[in-house]
């Protein structure tokens, strides 16, 4: 099966910033960090001196790696996902025709199993196929790393070290357990594991057995890995018969940066205030006491949607806004024959992640909520730049431009 060449991002190499010298002293260092932070931890979550050594021997630091803090060296602001980039590069029209249309075969293929899944966790099969096809091209990705040289790496100098190091433990607990070999512990660069890219810590707590052979197999098993996306997105609050969401007309006089689940209105409400779906169809009686959620990834220069709580669900399946858009869009192409959004992706400014942090804290200066300056353009970053334009008398795009940020650097 083709790989579709918008998965599975590889990271760019991060230019040298440590000597030969400087390398070996830190590579020491991890060595030291393996041995009295990572091995007491390993030994209380359950695993074996014999299970860690088998793990943890031979593994290095992989200096290629994005977001690495490294002693003497400048911060990597550097955005590798292409989740965090320009919306419109997300939605490439032959990757949309790929996964929409391996989704609906493959929906097709196991229509059974996921009939039994959706019934269990009121989870809709397109969406489960939909995650599958965008986090591994339904199991025909290559997943090439070595999950304890990323997580150990991550957790001994990434901007997240912590929350790798967690991580590492639970993809030791993995081993030791029997659910998987040492060998086939390959990973993603961020250490997803498996068809569904779960971190092992969410392979520990959601992944299931879908064939009903006596073990969870994400790597090899597609009922598995349906089961468990199906688990997953359940745990965190599917509601089933709601559907993710809606591409609207948003008419001119309401303001883009009512944008976000903190903003939300009954979907009744949206409709009174003129907000129509682009299908010309009306939103859903089933739906129209129920609050949904204006979202606008590309500002006024990109389509808009009414969203809905499963919105969100996918976002905590992957926090990008583009990621639970692509899911829910692919899904509808999948099942329903939908085609492209009717809203156009505009131009818009190339600003790079070190320009939108530096917007983030002059608005944050300026008493916004930005949802904490990182340099991501999520819906508080964009609603917080509608506002500031509006009151400072500018056009409002509620999305970054060049105009915007050297305003914001006066």
């Amino acid at each position: 099966m083709k790989i579709a060449p918008f998965l599975l991002a590889a990271a760019l190499l991060q230019p040298c910033v440590a000597n030969a010298q400087d390398r070996a002293a830190i590579e020491g260092k991890f060595q030291g960090w393996i041995e009295q932070t990572v091995w007491p931890r390993a030994q209380a979550a359950g695993v074996t001196r014999a299970t860690f050594d088998a793990a943890m021997s031979g593994v290095t630091l992989n200096w290629d790696l994005p977001n690495l803090v490294i002693e003497g060296a400048p911060e990597d602001t550097s955005q590798y996902q292409a989740e965090f980039r320009h919306p419109a590069r997300y939605f490439d029209a032959d990757g949309l025709a790929y996964a929409s249309d391996a989704g609906a075969a493959l929906m097709r293929k196991h229509a059974a199993v996921l009939a039994e899944i959706e019934a269990r966790t009121g989870v809709p099969a397109q969406i489960i196929v939909s995650i599958w096809g965008r986090e591994s091209s339904f199991g025909a990705a290559n997943i090439p790393h070595d999950a304890f040289r990323i997580l150990g790496t991550k957790g001994f100098m990434s901007t997240r070290a912590p929350y790798f190091t967690d991580e590492l433990i639970a993809a030791l607990q993995i081993v030791a357990q029997g659910f998987a070999s040492r060998d086939a512990m390959r990973s993603s660069w961020a250490g997803a594991l498996g068809q569904p890219q779960f971190m092992p810590s969410s392979y520990l707590k959601y992944a299931v057995d879908g064939d009903a052979d006596g073990r969870v197999d994400i790597w090899h098993s597609e009922a598995d890995t349906l089961a468990s996306i199906g688990a997953y997105l359940a745990a965190h609050g599917w509601k089933a018969g709601r559907d993710w969401g809606f591409e609207v007309n948003l008419p001119a006089d309401v303001p883009c940066y009512l944008e976000g689940p903190d903003q939300g209105l009954a979907v009744a409400d949206w409709a009174a205030r003129g907000v129509t779906r682009v299908s010309g169809q009306p939103f859903p009686q089933a739906e129209s006491a129920e609050e949904g959620y204006l979202m606008m990834p590309g500002g006024r220069s990109g389509p808009a949607f009414i969203v809905t709580s499963n919105f969100y669900v996918l976002k905590d399946y992957n926090e990008s806004d583009a990621y639970a858009l692509f899911v829910g869009h692919v899904g509808d192409r999948s099942k329903f024959g939908v085609r492209d959004f009717s809203g156009a992706w505009g131009d818009l400014d190339k600003i790079s992640r070190t320009d939108v942090l530096a917007m983030q804290r002059a608005l944050e200066a300026a008493g916004h909520d930005v949802g904490g300056a990182d340099g991501l353009i999520g819906n508080k970053t964009r609603r917080s730049i509608g506002l500031w334009q509006e009151q400072n008398g500018m056009p409002i795009t509620c999305y970054p431009n060049s105009a915007t940020a050297v305003a914001l650097a006066r």
